[in-house]
């Protein structure tokens, strides 16, 4: 079967009306839909690359924990946003679970109340101490200033 509008024969059928196909008889030059010939400089996209000044003037802004550091938080936030305390909660548990009789724990945080009262109770026999320091290692207990500990 031949088709009646098929300018060039041999070549393939041609779809749509006369004269919309590629023309076949010229030599490809890669043109606006090909790749441009070998030796042509290609066009740049993307990145500028390494070494290259910025097209635009701009300087990239830093992640969270790349070089730039919150004033308000130097050691990060939660979950929740809410800033970390300079105290760490592996070290108020552990001083307190060890040396707790004396409140020492609740010092360091800041809690200067409740480290004298567990001074005087001796840490509540021992066992208001050991509760304390377990809780501050789940984390469940902040600083003075109400921020939580830091892993």
């Amino acid at each position: 079967m031949t088709d009646p509008y098929q300018q060039n024969p041999g070549q393939g059928p041609q779809y749509g009306p006369p004269g919309t196909g590629p023309d076949l008889n010229k030599p490809d030059t890669g043109g606006q839909y090909g790749q441009p010939q070998y030796g042509q400089p290609q066009p740049q996209y993307g990145q500028p690359q390494y070494g290259q000044p910025d097209p635009y003037g701009q300087q990239p802004a830093p992640y969270p924990g790349q070089g730039g550091i919150d004033p308000e938080a130097p050691w990060g936030r939660n979950q929740f946003g809410e800033p970390f305390s300079e105290k760490s909660k592996m070290t108020a548990g552990l001083l307190q679970i060890l040396i707790g009789g004396f409140g020492i724990g609740r010092f360091y945080l800041g809690h200067t109340g409740i480290g004298v009262a567990q001074l005087l109770t001796c840490g509540g026999c021992g066992v208001w101490a050991l509760i304390d320091g377990i809780m501050m290692l789940m984390g469940n207990v902040r600083d003075a200033e109400g921020r939580p500990l830091r892993d």
